[in-house]
């Protein structure tokens, strides 16, 4: 096995992520199961390339500059992300985040060097209102000059970013695949992949999944719910219903469920969205039968929620 060659630079560890097939939780008589490991991004999340587009595109665009500081909304890994692009290009940031989510992703924000602005959530849960007042607070935070908002609900340039998941999936999958699924925040990650998986096959089966607790995409009702990094609480405007098949609810039990299952079975430490999307990825397995191939990813890794519920004895 060849090693990974020195790097000039952290950024340069961001893609190029591993894939892994799913045996022990995969039921029988039903397609194979494939993870994309995007854990194994720097932040541990595939965040980490959406920051990198959304600040490089904007530096070429003139609209980033060197000495402003970048303002964003985030429940943390998107925060992380940009926290650690901000840290190796030299950009402040203030980050507006939420008691709401992980106190390991705030420490990360942090750790970097972020300047957290918390907006408090009573309940400590994600509401329909969280994400709209977080959003509303970083607008305002950049109105003050020499601020730049990232604004990863509607960027576009996040989609570059997230283009390069398709890209290596179909290099590493040169026979095609057959459905891919993904639980949906900003629906950045799904809709960048679907474009390219769709181009190349048109006929792969694209679904994707939010926390029954919040079916705004399923149902249009939202409601408060605890997967962080999904379920914003409104239809996301990168969601296109011209590149999905399909939108999933998957109950936030069997999610995490599934996260403690992935540990103990598979030898993957993965976070709650990730238990969601191999349910969703199983359910999809079982109407597509023997023979075919499921793509998920591992969106980022378990060690960001060690201090709460998730991994609590059962």
């Amino acid at each position: 096995m060849t090693a990974r060659p020195p790097v000039s630079t952290s950024l340069m560890l961001i893609g190029n992520t591993p894939v892994v097939r799913l045996r022990n939780v995969v039921p029988d008589h039903c397609a194979q199961i494939f993870l994309k490991i995007e854990s194994a991004n720097p932040t541990g999340s595939y965040k980490d390339r959406m920051a990198k587009t959304m600040i490089e595109e904007a530096e070429c665009r003139g609209d980033l500059r060197p000495g402003m500081t970048i303002v964003e909304a985030t429940g943390g890994s998107t925060g992380s992300s940009l926290a650690f692009l901000c840290a190796v290009k030299g950009y402040q940031f203030h980050v507006v985040s939420s008691n709401a989510f992980a106190i390991e992703k705030l420490r990360t924000m942090s750790a970097f060097g972020a300047l957290l602005d918390l907006v408090h959530s009573p309940t400590g849960t994600i509401t329909p209102t969280l994400i709209p007042s977080m959003i509303q607070r970083a607008e305002q935070v950049a109105k003050a000059d020499n601020y730049y908002f990232t604004n990863q609900f509607i960027s576009k340039d996040s989609l570059i970013g997230y283009k390069t998941i398709g890209h290596e999936l179909v290099e590493q999958f040169p026979h095609g695949i057959d459905a891919f699924c993904g639980a949906v925040g900003t629906a950045g990650m799904v809709m960048g992949v679907a474009r390219v998986l769709k181009s190349k096959w048109a006929e792969t089966h694209i679904a994707v999944v939010e926390p029954a607790s919040s079916p705004t995409i399923t149902e249009n009702r939202p409601g408060p719910h605890s997967v962080e990094g999904i379920g914003i609480g409104y239809i996301p405007p990168h969601l296109d219903r011209q590149l999905y098949d399909e939108a999933l609810a998957i109950s936030e039990e069997e999610g995490r469920s599934m996260c403690r299952r992935l540990a103990k079975e598979e030898g993957l430490l993965v976070g709650t969205s990730t238990g969601l999307n191999v349910v969703a990825a199983i359910k999809l397995a079982k109407q597509l039968g023997p023979g075919k191939r499921v793509v998920t990813v591992a969106a980022d890794t378990g060690l960001k929620y060690l201090n709460g519920s998730l991994f609590a004895d059962k």
